[in-house]
């Protein structure tokens, strides 16, 4: 059973890849299940019909937006519907959480049924983490306990989702290269502590390798980390952009996590988690 739970289309700022191309492109390599999991980041991006400019725009001037729910709602039905012989179709969003916009997080998750979230966290006080003052100011150790306390707050204080997403996608950002786990690693325990208890899980993101990280996302050191808390929910999701990332080693991971001792990946369905095999 093949399945990809990060998946973004051309209703994500960032990607053109149209909605029913990804669901062709993945019948035609064999997925069977996948989730859509389009962008949404309060404080760096308006939803539509909301006027005010963000703290980046496009190339034309106008703000970013986040995904225009009715209608992405709408084509995921449509998508369901005419392709249900073929594939299963899951509809999910990726929240890039920060504290300050917690409320426009629960009133969407209040206002549209979902299978399945990311709890992501892309920025830290409207501040996204690959912009040069992010880091200004801080040391190494400082910019990434930084990044992980804001991740702890907003576990505390938010439970409206199904997976951590790409936990140290930091590292495809740090200027000065991987920051040693054992300088946050007492975040990255209480963390699952809290997301564990919560019956919260984790997801492997296979776009390690076109970032060029050398490790897993997150790595095999958190992965481990993770499992010896008693954690067993995890997807695997490409993150994929475009059609060349789409799919892309989830067959590998299973068989990562396999040999890293867990026993189940996930699947989601009404935000339950679905438990196959390895």
């Amino acid at each position: 059973m093949l399945a990809d739970y990060h998946v973004h289309t051309a209703f994500s700022d960032d990607s053109i890849y149209e909605m029913e191309d990804v669901v062709r492109d993945a019948i035609t390599m064999g997925l069977d299940e996948i989730c859509f999991t389009d962008h949404v980041d309060y404080g760096i991006k308006l939803d539509h019909g909301v006027e005010g400019m963000t703290p980046r725009t496009n190339d034309d001037g106008t703000p970013l937006r986040n995904v225009d729910y009715p209608t992405y709602f709408s084509m995921i039905k449509q998508m369901q519907e005419k392709y249900s012989d073929q594939i299963t179709i899951r509809k999910g969003l990726e929240f890039g959480l920060e504290m300050c916009h917690l409320k426009q997080y629960q009133d969407l998750y209040e206002k549209y049924p979902m299978d399945f979230i990311i709890h992501s966290n892309h920025q830290v006080d409207d501040i996204e983490i690959f912009l040069p003052e992010f880091f200004a100011g801080k040391t190494q150790k400082e910019y990434n306990r930084y990044y992980y306390e804001e991740i702890l707050r907003t576990v505390i204080a938010y439970k409206d989702y199904s997976v951590l997403g790409h936990l140290d996608a930091f590292n495809r950002y740090d200027p000065l290269g991987e920051c040693p786990l054992e300088d946050f690693v007492d975040l990255v325990y209480e963390i699952f502590r809290i997301a564990i208890a919560d019956g919260k899980g984790i997801e492997l993101n296979t776009s390690n390798v076109r970032y060029g990280v050398k490790d897993l996302t997150p790595c095999v050191d958190i992965l481990k980390i993770y499992k010896e808390l008693g954690g067993q929910i995890i997807t695997i999701g490409s993150d994929s952009h475009a059609p060349e990332h789409l799919g892309f080693n989830i067959r590998e991971s299973q068989k990562i996590l396999k040999e890293l001792g867990f026993e189940y990946f996930c699947t989601f369905k009404d935000m339950e988690p679905i438990f196959h095999k390895l």
